[in-house]
């Protein structure tokens, strides 16, 4: 028996494993899209987001779900790669910075892109969904609106399928929600929030530390969309045995 998929038009999806990318795969599914995720090992500390991007992908029905690796890592210059530098913990924790946060990975999303923008020319896939945000976010650059505009002139330039006058287009579909916003809209889509991680220094369990920017954040979002928290703490997480 063919798979009914097979008839609809082809998306490619940003997927990091976190609340962001879940609910943009949702959202691409609901849209009608036949949906290819596609995740990296980039270097980062932990390989915990990865395993939640397969399970996403498994439970929102992607069509599949590739996992490339880049040597990211090795450039340093984040606190996600580089492991001599120290996790921002806004609770003191560790060391804080100003302006841009030490967790923001040089050109990752526009590497991303990029690379999706080349795996959308290989499916055929008529729009690349990806989970920046603009509004509850860590400051990054590459989560602005402008960013995104600036890559939707470069796909609708650099490809085989924009000169064929079929450019992919790049949506955004979170940029301009609260936390609380996108966390709502995926529960109507079905999201099972337990499946994700967010926590930038989870431990080998996949436990969320509850003192990184990145959980106080999707702490916040669960608590003003009303929803329970699904979130796996470490012990002397937020309400762990200290």
């Amino acid at each position: 028996m063919s798979d009914p998929r097979e008839q609809l038009p082809d998306a490619v999806v940003l997927l990091s494993g976190g609340v962001d990318s879940a609910t943009a795969l949702a959202i691409a599914l609901r849209d009608g899209y036949r949906c290819h995720a596609l995740s990296f090992r980039y270097g980062q500390r932990h390989a915990v987001e990865l395993g939640a991007a397969r399970r996403v992908a498994q439970s929102l029905g992607a069509a599949e779900h590739r996992i490339l690796s880049l040597p990211l890592g090795e450039l340093g210059g984040s606190a996600l790669t580089d492991q001599s530098i120290g996790i921002p913990r806004p609770d003191g924790g560790g060391p804080a910075s100003g302006g841009i946060p030490l967790t923001y990975v040089p050109a990752r999303n526009t590497v991303f892109l990029a690379l999706a923008l080349a795996f959308a020319e290989v499916t055929e896939a008529d729009a690349i969904y990806v989970g920046v945000n603009a509004v509850d976010y860590s400051g990054y650059p590459d989560c602005r609106p402008e960013y995104v505009e600036a890559f939707r002139r470069l796909a609708a330039l650099a490809t085989r399928r924009a000169v064929e006058g079929r450019p992919p287009a790049v949506v955004a579909p979170l940029i301009h929600m609260t936390k609380a916003e996108i966390i709502r809209t995926g529960i109507r889509l079905g999201v099972d929030y337990s499946l994700t991680v967010s926590c930038y220094d989870p431990d080998a369990e996949g436990r969320a530390c509850g003192s990184c920017d990145s959980c106080r954040l999707r702490r916040k979002g669960f608590l003003e969309a009303g929803v329970p928290d699904p979130t796996v703490y470490q012990p002397s997480g937020p309400g762990g045995v200290p």
